[in-house]
């Protein structure tokens, strides 16, 4: 399992925030900690509309992406103190700009974010690079994937996909769980999920049905400005949910052999059970069902599943009120 922390815009366009985010998720037990690297002048333009009107601070998208930049200093500074921190740096990037810059630092792997997967010039400058790619599906087809997955295999990149719904926040009806498997089925490649719901459940119920690869957002407080922040888990829930996937992923490396119970013989005659009689019972008495209860512990009578090889047959003896009943008490006819 590997879990993917993102960071995005919530640090707002400070460099301080955003070591501050690096030393909050390293502690939640996050394999990475990704931003996103946008370069207004090679991404965006004055026409570009807000995807959600967040903002009163800038006037245009295109000054909002420009008062999210780092220098190439500063982005470096990120990426050694997540090295420090013991969590991989990880970035998306948003125009070829981008890509050289992240080259520059030695990143690992590529993330492709939903409204870059149709764009092949990005690919093909990512490509280029030999690195692996996470691509997400937030905005395409089937068709489309198709044809994004054939360009990376024409160039021989090693690729997985998140299952994503874009919306924010996603709400339970557009999960699109059921579209992790089917997304296995169709190209045989890690799968995972990108969660932009808000809710730990999400992630871990994708945990369960398979989900190798977890992205999500954080935030310090679902409140803060921004226009992420409502489709983010706060640090305490990333805890939660890092705890919880990792117990899940244990079970799923541990499969249970429901063949082979041998390991609960001693709680077996604990919790299992002998036949007794409920009343005082005479020699000679032909037992019902009427007369039957099961207690605790097994081994000191009949076993209660075998209650229906006893009625009908008559006691040697006098019989006690919650005495165990033995096959040595009864007349075997």
């Amino acid at each position: 399992m590997f879990l993917i922390a993102e960071v995005a815009q919530a640090h707002e366009g400070s460099i301080g925030i955003a070591h501050s985010y690096i030393d909050a998720l390293a502690e939640t037990g996050v394999d990475a900690v990704k931003f996103q690297v946008h370069i207004a002048e090679a991404e965006s333009s004055v026409h570009e509309p807000f995807r959600v009107k967040f903002s009163t601070q800038d006037e245009t998208r295109y000054d909002y992406w420009k008062r999210m930049e780092f220098s190439p200093e500063q982005w470096q500074e990120l990426k050694f103190h997540c090295e420090e921190a013991g969590v991989e740096f990880m970035a998306s990037p948003f125009s070829n700009a981008a890509v050289d810059l992240l080259e520059q630092l030695s990143v690992k792997r590529y993330k492709i974010g939903s409204g870059e997967v149709n764009n092949l010039l990005l690919l093909e400058k990512i490509a280029q690079t030999g690195k692996p790619v996470i691509l997400s599906s937030g905005m395409s087809s089937f068709a489309e994937l198709d044809e994004t997955v054939s360009f990376l295999k024409k160039h021989n990149t090693y690729f997985s996909i998140l299952q994503c719904t874009t919306s924010y926040p996603t709400h339970p009806e557009n999960y699109g769980l059921n579209v992790i498997q089917e997304l296995k089925e169709r190209y045989g490649v890690t799968v995972g999920y990108s969660d932009h719901s808000a809710r730990i459940e999400t992630c871990i119920a994708a945990t369960a049905l398979g989900a190798k690869i977890l992205e999500f957002h954080a935030v310090f407080d679902r409140k803060m400005f921004g226009p992420d922040a409502t489709s983010s888990l706060e640090i305490q829930e990333i805890k939660q949910l890092v705890s919880a996937v990792k117990n899940i992923a244990t079970a799923q490396a541990h499969p249970v052999d429901k063949q082979n119970n041998s390991d609960f013989k001693e709680l077996k005659n604990i919790f299992e059970k002998s036949l007794a009689v409920n009343k005082d019972l005479p020699a000679g008495h032909i037992i019902s069902f009427q007369d039957l209860e099961s207690k605790k512990p097994k081994g000191f009578g009949i076993e209660a599943s075998n209650f229906r090889n006893v009625i009908g047959k008559r006691t040697k003896q006098n019989q006690k009120k919650w005495d165990f009943l033995k096959n040595s008490d009864l007349y075997d006819e």
